[in-house]
């Protein structure tokens, strides 16, 4: 089942924490920064996020730090205090260019986990150290070496969506992004790939080869169904669908297009579809919208309620308190650091 975006994303005003004149001020000083956003955020909410966004700003020169947001944040983060924006496989690829001596991670737990590792020597911060995720959660580093043991000799491949701890059990890691092309560069005809079970399953289907994979599933994109998308359809003629392959194979199947979040926003530049909806996380069609004023964004999606833990409140707080710092076990780190560098390095 589907919801609506609009109606899941729960309510962006926290506590006014100022007069109602210091507030229309911060209303009026930020007002750039509004337009950028003017199409998806209501000005009534804008009045109680402007405060906070214009004190990130300011908090960000003081302290040297850049805040690096998943495609899946809210669009007052994305698009008005985010200095570098992508999925999982972007946010990676940039976090070891920074340079800046604090990072904050707008997302989840192990993506933190993962500018820590390609940064040892910055102070990394999440603003909610709760925010974690479904298929993360779902293995531990224990449960990659019994499977080592009972397929002797196949490589191990994990999803980045996975703990330090994990990464370092396991032979390279993959995203969304570049699953297919890191199953196939091992070039032998079964792999482990853990732990998400539908995107092993995708990705076998396109390369071929024979994936042993973990029960694990993403608690946003299982919820998908094929059914979903026939009624979408229905609903919406000529809609273009776009899914992401932590979907159900028979939802990938339905649809025009699979891919990762940022093939999803590659796919609407270049395609430009009169009509499209975007089955993934609620907030990633409102940051492709921004961009596409003459596209009708169909907004059915389900809410990812890790990602929403993550606000401009909570943001302005780890930078003025240095809040939720991460850090790793050394030796730990050593080897995941491994495992997302030849990643990279593909």
């Amino acid at each position: 089942m589907v919801v609506s975006a609009l109606s899941a994303v729960p309510a962006a005003r926290p506590a006014p924490q100022a007069t109602p004149e210091a507030l229309a001020e911060a209303f009026a000083r930020t007002a750039p920064l509004y337009e950028k956003i003017r199409r998806v955020v209501p000005p009534a909410d804008w009045a109680f996020l402007a405060e906070d966004a214009e004190a990130i700003l300011r908090l960000k020169r003081e302290r040297n730090a850049v805040i690096l947001a998943h495609n899946y944040q809210t669009p007052e983060i994305f698009h008005c205090v985010a200095d570098i924006v992508g999925d999982s496989l972007a946010l990676a690829r940039e976090a070891m260019r920074v340079d800046a001596d604090v990072i904050v991670l707008a997302g989840v737990y192990f993506m933190a986990e993962t500018a820590k590792l390609l940064n040892p020597g910055k102070t990394v911060l999440i603003p909610d150290q709760d925010a974690g995720c479904s298929l993360a959660d779902s293995i531990t580093a224990a449960d990659v070496r019994l499977m080592r043991a009972a397929h002797p000799g196949v490589p191990v491949i994990a999803y980045v969506n996975t703990s330090a701890a994990v990464k370092a059990e396991v032979d390279v890691c993959c995203t969304s992004g570049n699953a297919a092309r890191v199953v196939k560069s091992f070039g032998v005809p079964k792999v482990i790939m853990l732990p998400d079970q539908y995107l092993a399953k995708n990705v076998a289907a396109e390369t071929g080869i024979d994936i042993i994979s973990w029960a694990g599933q993403c608690e946003v994109h299982e919820l998908f169904t094929a059914a979903d998308v026939r009624e979408l359809r229905a609903a919406n003629p000529g809609v273009t669908v776009l899914v992401h392959p932590e979907c159900p194979p028979e939802v990938v199947a339905e649809a025009d297009f699979a891919g990762s979040t940022a093939a999803m926003s590659d796919y609407v530049s270049e395609k430009r579809p009169p009509r499209v909806v975007l089955l993934t996380e609620c907030s990633m069609a409102d940051n492709v919208a921004v961009h596409y004023p003459d596209i009708d964004f169909v907004r059915p999606c389900n809410l990812c309620p890790h990602m929403k833990k993550i606000t401009l409140r909570n943001i302005r707080a780890a930078l003025e308190n240095n809040l939720h710092e991460v850090t790793i076990d050394p030796e730990i780190a050593a080897r995941a650091r491994g495992s997302v560098e030849r990643m990279l390095a593909l």
